[in-house]
Parts: structure tokens; C-alpha cells; sequence
């Protein structure tokens, strides 16, 4: 086997191609495509037979909205041996309490994990309550990569909450500020959902974000989790080619594989 390396702006991926290799002529149209995504013409890659996105490969599990919650969180710890990659979006304290002791449990995961702080604690305090846990990562207006997969967080409740001066929120203004370095076709993690997609409240009215929609729109992220939104807990949408989860505290696996077979 020989190892292709393809580069854009945003992002470096490893790859595999066969030393011989007949492409047939139906495939002229996917080799078109592939060649404007290595350019930087197409955001997403699109499939192909021998290529494999690294992102294709991963495992998820996706939660958020522990509350303090601590034997749904035992339960995640539980689950996250047959994940690669553990996605936590928010509130897992109530209003700045008990964080210490949700986290505390939630450490026994040994698996890489990515954290944003909800509306219900900051991300002074997330960071501080994860110091010593060793396998996650705080995100907030920053990324990371893992295994060639970027990944960009954004906590808080966005637009600013009615639930007065505990919450932790930020407008969209600010909003659009933590999102610019968000990465073309990789993971984002928020609290908050994209206005109009899985935001809706009991009455039925949509609570989500305009920035984060607009985020979405243009650097379309293969996978999108999120929370905050109770009453949309566990619910999936695509917006274009993003697949955007309100995850809920008992935890969702998500495979970009199989959801796109």
C-alpha cells in the first residue's frame, strides 16, 4: 500500500491507495469532485471507494445535560469503552454547583474527550474541575485534533438566556468571535444548537443560535453535537451535509460511517 497524503487549508488527513489501480470511466465525474476537494474547491470530501476519511472511522459517544446527574454519568463512563471518541456539550453542573463531583465520576473515562461548559458553568470552572483528567480536553473559542480529525468548541448558552445573571451566555456578536477558527468538514461541539434544527422548546418555538447556523452553513462540519435544548434531546438533523445531534444525558452513539451507508 502506498500512503497519500491530501492537504487543504484547514485540514491534513492520511489516506490509502492500492500501488495499482484501474479507475473505470464511470468515475470520471468522483475523481473530478476528489480533485477539487484536495484544491480546496469542495469543503467536504466526497466518498470514494479507496479513500477513507478518518472521521468515517471514529466512534462517538455523545451526551450533554448531566445537571449533576451522577448514575447517568456513571452509565456514560460505562458505555465509553466502545467509543474512540467521547463528546460532552455542556451543563454539568446546576447553576455552578456540583460540578466537581459530576466530572469526578466522569474522569474514570479513558478514552479522548472533548468538553465545553454549558450555560450552567463557566469554562474557568469546567477547566478546573477536568485539570486532572487526563484523556479531556476543555474547549471554548478553541480546537484540537485527534488521530487527524479537527475538532472546535464553543460553550454557553447562545443568544443570552431570560434565566437571569448565573447563566453563562454569551450574544451572537460574541458568539461569531468563538466560532471563526471553527475548521472546514470537521467536528464541532456547542452548547447551544443552530437556530432552526434541533432547538425546539416545548411550545414549539426554535431557541437555537443564527452564528452557530451560520457556522455550520459555511465550514459544514461533518458532525455538529450540541444540548441545552431539553425537550430535543436524543433528536438528529442534517443541515447541507452536516449532521447536527442534541445529544441528551443518557448518551447517543454516532457513527458518520454508517449514517452515511
Amino acid at each position: 500500500m502506498t500512503q497519500l497524503r491530501c492537504m487543504n487549508r484547514t485540514t491534513t488527513a492520511k489516506y490509502y491507495v492500492t500501488n495499482r489501480f484501474v479507475l473505470p470511466s464511470k468515475r470520471t465525474d468522483q475523481i473530478g469532485n476528489l480533485l477539487k476537494w484536495i484544491t480546496g474547491q469542495l469543503a467536504v470530501p466526497p466518498p470514494f471507494p479507496f479513500l477513507k476519511d478518518p472521521i468515517s472511522t471514529m466512534k462517538f459517544l455523545c451526551f450533554s445535560d448531566l445537571h449533576c446527574d451522577q448514575d447517568a454519568a456513571r452509565r456514560l463512563v460505562s458505555r465509553s469503552a466502545e467509543a474512540d471518541v467521547v463528546i460532552g456539550a455542556g451543563d454539568f453542573a446546576n447553576r455552578h454547583q456540583g460540578i466537581h463531583d459530576t466530572i469526578d465520576i466522569l474522569s474514570a473515562i479513558d478514552k479522548p474527550t472533548l468538553l465545553v461548559p454549558g450555560n450552567g458553568e463557566t469554562f474557568e470552572e469546567l477547566s478546573a474541575a477536568a485539570s486532572d483528567w487526563r484523556s479531556a480536553t476543555v474547549l471554548h473559542g478553541s480546537g484540537c485534533q485527534i488521530e487527524g480529525v479537527e475538532f472546535w468548541g464553543v460553550g454557553g448558552g447562545i443568544p443570552v438566556t431570560p434565566f437571569g445573571d448565573w447563566s453563562y451566555d454569551f450574544d451572537e456578536m460574541k458568539a461569531k468571535e468563538l466560532l471563526a477558527g471553527c475548521p472546514i468538514g470537521g467536528v464541532l461541539v456547542v452548547h447551544s444548537p443552530a437556530l432552526d434544527t434541533v432547538d425546539h422548546d416545548t411550545s414549539g418555538r426554535i431557541r437555537g443560535s443564527q452564528a452557530i447556523r451560520e457556522t455550520v452553513v459555511q465550514k459544514q462540519p461533518q458532525l455538529v453535537v450540541c444540548g441545552h435544548i431539553h425537550s430535543d434531546w436524543g433528536k438528529q438533523v442534517k443541515l447541507g451535509p452536516s449532521q447536527i445531534l442534541n445529544a441528551g444525558p443518557q448518551g447517543v452513539f454516532v457513527s458518520l460511517l454508517d449514517s452515511a451507508s
